[in-house]
This record gives structure tokens, sequence and C-alpha cells, in this order.
């Protein structure tokens, strides 16, 4: 018989992997903690799925097709943990769930993210990008404001700021990460934007920034920084230690988007990311945050 609390196995889950934001970190009350590391443990789970090259796209489809299988079970209050990572994950999942009361459709449209990442390679326009987002990032910021706040609070505005930091953060992601998504066969820098500055993939095959690419991917920076811009508003308004951890992602993401620029956007020569040594830098800039009057937005 299994004798744990299947949330623990949540929290090393993600304890144990780097993203350009907190997760479920010590800012956040340990029962908020521990459901969105439910959260997280079960979306990095399928993302893993879904980028794990070595195997065909018909086995990455049929384990996204298992995680579905088990996503009904637990919206339905019928997961068991069985002793395994994943076990554990949707019991946890099916708690929250219910304990939240959460839109299951959210955790579904995490999962047609991460199938369209085993099959589609490149994006035509800005907007299929935002598409893409809207899916495999806004969820999580949803999700999260459904399990921190009473059903009142979360009001239209709050989920489109939300929808804002999370799909900038993504995209910090993607201009970060161009390298690292190429040899996985993906380009999310949409075409519309490489061919209007005159580039082309060619220059990230050889890993060269040339000047019309990092055109394009200051473009792409810039309509960026206007999405976190909007995702200020979630910032400032959640309050509390949520709050706090919503400050030091958003400062996070934009510190990741200042490296990109400053290094005239060439993320082939050294690839931009957080380390120790920001984390004074960014606590200064936690501790001076001056939440804007919504007068002045």
């Amino acid at each position: 018989m299994v004798s744990r609390d299947p949330y623990d196995v949540c929290l090393r889950i993600a304890a144990g992997h780097y993203e350009n934001f907190p997760v479920a970190s010590l800012l956040v009350p340990r029962a908020m903690r521990r459901d969105i590391a439910a959260v997280y443990a079960f979306a990095r789970a399928a993302d893993d799925f879904a980028d794990e090259g070595s195997l065909p796209a018909a086995e990455r489809h049929e384990r996204l097709d298992d995680w579905e299988r088990r996503l009904h079970d637990a919206a339905a209050g019928r997961a068991d943990d069985d002793g395994t990572d994943a076990g554990a994950t949707f019991a946890a999942l099916a708690a929250t769930i219910e304990r939240r009361q959460l839109p299951p459709t959210l955790l579904f449209d995490l999962l047609s993210a991460f199938r369209q990442d085993v099959d589609v390679t490149r994006y035509a326009t800005w907007d299929d990008v935002l598409d893409y987002c809207r899916r495999s990032a806004n969820p999580v910021g949803r999700l999260v404001l459904r399990i921190a706040l009473p059903s009142e609070r979360v009001t239209p505005a709050l989920d489109a700021s939300s929808d804002a930091l999370c799909t900038a953060l993504q995209l910090t992601n993607f201009w970060q990460d161009l390298e690292r998504d190429w040899a996985k066969g993906r380009v999310y820098l949409p075409a519309d934007v490489i061919a209007a500055h005159g580039a082309s993939e060619d220059a990230i095959a050889r890993g060269t920034m040339t000047p019309a690419l990092a055109a394009a991917l200051g473009e792409a920076a810039a309509r960026t920084r206007e999405l976190f811009a909007r995702g200020r508003l979630v910032c400032d308004k959640v309050g509390g230690r949520l709050g706090l951890e919503l400050h030091a992602t958003w400062l996070g993401g934009t510190r990741i988007l200042d490296r990109v620029a400053r290094a005239g956007f060439d993320v082939f020569r050294a690839r931009p990311s957080l380390g120790w040594r920001d984390a004074a830098p960014l606590a200064a800039r936690l501790v001076a945050w001056q939440a804007p009057s919504l007068n002045q937005q």
C-alpha cells in the first residue's frame, strides 16, 4: 500500500526543474504551493513527452493519450496514487481540481498545445504563435489565479493581464532558446516577422546572428515587452505572498528579455539566463517595486 503525500512528489518535481520564473516557491503559502505544484507536475511531464525527440511522433502521442485519459479520471475524482510519480501527480491534481473547483478545460488546453508541439514545427504568423501561447502558457496563469483567489475576485481584466504575462514569459523563452528549439526542429519566430526583415532560417541553422535576423528578433522582443506591460496589472492587484511571486516572475522575465537585447539579440553566442548573481538585484527591484495607479494605465 502506498503511504505518502502525493503533493510531496509534486513539490519535488517542481523543485527539480529550472524555469525562468519561480514555481511554487516559498513566497507562496504552503497550501497554495501544493496545489500549484500539482498543476506544474502535470504540465511538466506532458511537455517532456512532447519534447522527447528520440521517440517517434506516434509514441509521443500515445503518452499524451495516456495523460489525457488520466486527466479525465482526475477531473472525475477517480485518480489514485499507485506509487509512481505519475500516480502521485494525478492523485494530487484530482484533489486540487475538486478543492479549488478548477475548470478542467484549462488543463485540456495545455494538452492540446503539447500535442501541437509534436506535429507543428513552424508558425506562419504572429497570431499563430499567440494562439499557441493561449493554450500552452495562459491556462497556467488562470489556474493559479483560481487556486489563489475567491471566484469573485477573478475578473476578466485580471484574466486578460494574466494571459499577457504568461504569453510574454513564453515568448521570452522562445527568443532565448532560438538555438535549442532549432536543434529540436522547431522555430517559433513567425515566418512573417522573419520575412519582413529580409531574414531567413539559414542564419538560425548556421548559428549566425545576422543583422536581418537580429532585427526580426528585435521586433519580436518589442511586441513581447508590450505584453509584459499589460501583465503588470495582475502583479499589482493580486496582493499578498502570491503578489510577491508574480512580481518576481515579471522581474525575472523582463531581465531575461533585457539580456537578449543587450547581447544584440545574439542568443547563439551565449544563451541569456538567470543565475545566482541575479538574486540580489532582483530582490532589490522586488522591494522597490512601485505599483502603478490604475488611473495612470
